[in-house]
């Protein structure tokens, strides 16, 4: 793979995994490339995780703290919480591991937005990133790093890095350096105004110019990026597909929005995706997409024309779409962009496009605050990720869910939410395999009975409306939004004695 590093004076620094490992130290910090399963190191955290774990065998305390894009795999994420040697992570993840390690309190997590943690750590709000380990395609001949499959939080961490580590995976395309835009934002006060005012527009380079006298290691792999399938689509994803794109059509129709559309958001997951798969069968054409991620659905409409241009940060593919897209990186770069997520989750540059977001919810409840991290109030399931950079300052924003959750045990539209990461002046719209709840314009009463009406499954709406119609007559709480506070946790309390929200 030497011809993947064209700096001469970088040659030498290739090295094992394991010799590259030698250059973390118990207490650092370090922040990894990687975005929803794309573009993360494959090598130095498993050599890493054999480091903390021959330590801890000796009785030593080997502990690091580690910042990425966003959720990575299992051979960063999994690996590395299976050693209990993950003292503090940020921003967002969702390994299964690492899930139960923050849970149960062995590793710190602190979940925030997207947009916040890239100048957080430039910042040293966080503090010092020690190291910096990055997933590159090729080295350019100044030493530029082209990255690979996702741009996420590199540059912040590259910039910040006292030390740099670089992965070259020969499994990743050459072909996909003219895809990446990058472009630094800044700190303030000389924050830099983002010149992007189309979603297909670039403002920057297709390489990250680095201190190459940082770069202590570089690793020659060849490995893919370890994403899931998605689920087949089903009746309750078509449901809510149609729901949504009828939706459209009328805003269209009212003259709320251009043929076209807005440029489209749309949250990782399967009916997320399910609804962009949706979109291939309606009757819109040159559609736009400015998001933090591209998956399958997204790609399907590239393909046959639905969507003419596409803006992330990231891929989140299938393991069949990620090997379509690295043999025909060439093709795809003409319609992709891949940029720091400083620019792909740039409130400012949401706003000023008049984006279109679509992300999924774990709760909701009858008054439009949305739960998308905590199940039953406390156990954290992923995170905030992006949607709440998109949600905020979305043209319309909507929240996507079947009304149902665990075999049925569980409404997803609830009294009140166990825990509050959208509030209802930012939720616009949430739709269900039961149909469709516009809450613009709605103060609390009426937006209660519209979710309500709209949204809850058939099995929860009489209960839902009973607790509604009883807190407006609660006297001194039935006041702008009416509560019965010693019940408006209880089916979540319900749920952990008894294992359903039903009674």
């Amino acid at each position: 793979m030497s011809e993947r590093i064209s700096h001469a004076g970088l040659r030498g620094k290739v090295m094992s995994a394991d010799e590259a490992a030698t250059f973390i130290q118990p207490g650092d910090q370090i922040g990894f490339s990687g975005f929803t399963g794309a573009g993360y190191p494959k090598a130095v955290p498993g050599a890493l995780a054999k480091r903390i774990t021959e330590a801890t065998e000796r009785g030593e305390d080997f502990r690091v703290s580690v910042f990425t894009g966003a959720s990575t795999a299992p051979e960063l994420d999994g690996v590395l919480a299976e050693t209990n040697g993950v003292l503090w992570r940020m921003p967002y993840q969702s390994d299964p591991v690492l899930r139960k390690k923050i849970n149960d309190g062995t590793t710190l997590y602190s979940d925030m937005h997207l947009s916040h943690s890239g100048p957080q750590a430039s910042q040293g709000f966080v503090g010092k990133v020690n190291v910096a380990v990055v997933e590159a395609v090729r080295i350019t001949e100044d030493g530029g790093i082209v990255p690979s499959s996702s741009v996420g939080n590199s540059v912040n961490y590259l910039d910040s890095a006292e030390r740099i580590i670089i992965e070259i995976n020969n499994w990743q395309s050459l072909e996909l350096e003219g895809m990446h835009d990058i472009f630094r934002v800044g700190l303030p006060p000389a924050r830099e105004i983002i010149p992007v005012t189309e979603s297909g527009q670039r403002i920057g380079t297709s390489a990250i110019d680095i201190d190459v006298n940082k770069v202590v290691a570089i690793v020659e792999t060849d490995a893919p990026d370890r994403n899931s399938p998605f689920k087949p689509l089903d009746d309750d994803s078509r449901a809510i597909a149609g729901h949504l794109i009828e939706f459209l059509e009328n805003e269209v129709t009212q003259g709320r929005l251009p043929a076209n559309l807005l440029p489209l958001q749309s949250g990782v997951g399967n009916i997320a995706n399910a609804v962009l798969e949706g979109l291939s069968e309606s009757n819109f054409e040159n559609l736009t997409s400015y998001t933090e991620v591209i998956q399958d659905g997204m790609v399907s409409l590239l393909d046959n024309g639905t969507m003419s241009v596409a803006s992330a940060t990231s891929f989140a593919l299938s393991p069949e779409a990620a090997e379509r897209m690295n043999q025909n990186a060439s093709d795809y770069a003409k319609k992709i962009v891949l940029r720091p997520q400083d620019v792909s989750n740039s409130p400012e540059v949401i706003r000023r496009l008049g984006v279109i977001s679509c992300n999924g919810l774990i709760e909701a409840d009858v008054y439009g605050n949305v739960n998308s991290t905590h199940i039953m109030g406390t156990r954290m399931m992923n995170g905030i990720g992006g949607s709440g950079d998109f949600t905020r300052n979305a043209y319309i924003s909507t929240f996507v869910s079947p009304s149902l959750a665990k075999g049925g045990a569980i409404s997803t539209i609830v009294p009140m939410v166990s825990h509050h990461d959208h509030t209802e002046h930012d939720t616009m719209v949430i739709i269900t395999e039961q149909g469709l709840a516009d809450l613009r314009g709605l103060a609390p009463r009426k937006r209660a009975r519209v979710v309500i009406e709209n949204c809850a499954h058939p099995d929860f709406r009489a209960e839902l409306l009973d607790y509604v119609e009883r807190a407006e007559k609660g006297g001194v709480s039935a006041l702008h939004t009416p509560h019965n506070l010693d019940e408006s946790l209880s089916w979540h309390q319900r749920f952990v004695e008894t294992g359903s929200m039903r009674k």
